[in-house]
């Protein structure tokens, strides 16, 4: 393959997907990740694209995922998310039906599920302009007000369409993860989650070991048997605990 062609490939990938993170694009044409790094420079120095840490996007989907102050935050940690959505995603089953929340470690879940055949719920307008054009995926977004810097819809008609659902499994984020459970910062973000727990049948819980010993505004949820949580490292003793003893699923990457 000449570079030219590989740069079309990409390039014609990213149009498709509006994101492509390195380690999707190294598999998909079977080049090592510096080639796609050298790549996705050529096709940033062109103008096509925006480069972040661990992929890049499309410009335009880029200046949009700006509006929400989510591009800049989810350049933290973006190894560990890519490990840890990469867990979850390959436990999403063509033909479910998943909710999605708002959260950065969520919205790196969403790019790996972009060519399943799923029904997906989300009150999340990034997460829906991502999905916006996947023919495979029917994308259902719910009511409510937009929570601008974040680009999330809350309040109480995003409640009460939650309320009228059912998922197979709900997907959500967390500012911290401590022996009573998950927490998180937003009142009304934690509203929405809640509504999300009791309407899936499992929730999984995307956690990178930054948010270990974090508490924060408010308790989301103790740990449940219906809960895992999916992280990339291991929690202190007494966190691993309290999540064995609720019957809760302690999952890590690379395990």
């Amino acid at each position: 393959m000449t570079n030219k062609q590989r740069l079309d490939l990409i390039e014609k990938h990213i149009r498709e997907h509006k994101y492509a993170d390195l380690h999707t694009l190294a598999t998909r044409f079977d080049i090592s990740l510096s080639t796609v790094r050298r790549a996705l420079d050529e096709l940033e120095a062109k103008g096509m694209l925006r480069r972040h840490h661990g992929g890049a996007s499309l410009v335009e989907t880029d200046e949009l995922a700006k509006e929400y102050d989510f591009i800049s935050r989810d350049q933290r940690h973006a190894v560990e998310k890519f490990d840890i959505a990469r867990l979850i995603a390959d436990q999403i089953q063509p033909g479910m039906t998943v909710i999605l929340d708002g959260g950065t470690s969520t919205y790196a879940v969403a790019r790996l599920l972009v060519t399943k055949r799923l029904q997906v719920i989300t009150n999340s307008l990034p997460i829906a302009g991502l999905f916006s054009e996947i023919g495979s995926l029917e994308t259902i977004v719910t009511g409510g007000s937009i929570y601008n810097r974040l680009g999330v819809l809350v309040g109480p008609l995003c409640e009460h369409s939650i309320e009228q659902i059912h998922a197979d499994i709900a997907i959500l984020g967390g500012a911290g993860i401590t022996e009573a459970g998950i927490w998180n910062q937003n009142t009304l973000t934690v509203a929405i989650q809640r509504k999300m727990i009791a309407s899936s049948e499992r929730t999984f819980f995307a956690m990178d070991s930054s948010k270990f010993g974090r508490k924060a505004m408010n308790l989301t949820a103790p740990f449940n048997p219906r809960f895992t949580i999916v992280t990339d490292n291991k929690p202190a003793v007494s966190v691993a605990a309290a999540i064995k003893n609720a019957g809760a699923t302690l999952a890590l990457t690379g395990a």
